[in-house]
């Protein structure tokens, strides 16, 4: 199916509510499989999508998310009012987490989730403020560039 316009969905994520985490990824991951998007497409925004709400949800208080569906891309854009991020690239390396005890023994928290997000995205972008809050842009092309060949 050939998209002509772009839809566009928002989301308010709950705060410290692990039983409702994931709901907006969730909910894309249906609307991309009815405009017809190809599976790796749909997986790399989900994963991508529900590793940010997570973040939402243990380390922000909550936020809110956006959500552009356009022929040529899905654009999401991921809006907390937490504490920020201090030290951004100390926080993209693998394995490297401020997740509480407590949440680590639910089984989150691993220290996995941006560089996760920026795994399973063509183009992401940080912009964090301490004692301000977080913004997170993603974007998944639906039609990917060949993979040069080296």
């Amino acid at each position: 199916m050939k998209m002509s316009q772009t839809i566009s969905f928002h989301y308010d994520v709950p705060g410290d509510d692990f039983t409702r985490a994931g709901e907006a990824s969730s909910s894309i991951k249906k609307a991309l499989k009815q405009v017809g998007l190809a599976p790796d497409i749909i997986r790399n925004v989900a994963i991508a999508m529900y590793e940010g709400e997570i973040n939402m949800v243990i380390h922000a208080g909550g936020g809110q998310i956006d959500v552009d569906i356009a022929p040529d891309a899905v654009r999401m854009v991921l809006k907390d009012q937490g504490p920020g991020i201090q030290d951004i690239s100390l926080a993209m390396q693998a394995g490297w987490s401020t997740a509480p005890d407590d949440v680590r023994s639910l089984g989150f928290g691993a220290g996995m989730g941006l560089p996760n997000m920026k795994k399973y995205t063509d183009e992401m972008k940080i912009e964090s403020t301490v004692g301000v809050g977080t913004t997170v842009s993603m974007t998944v092309f639906t039609h990917p560039q060949e993979e040069a060949v080296s």
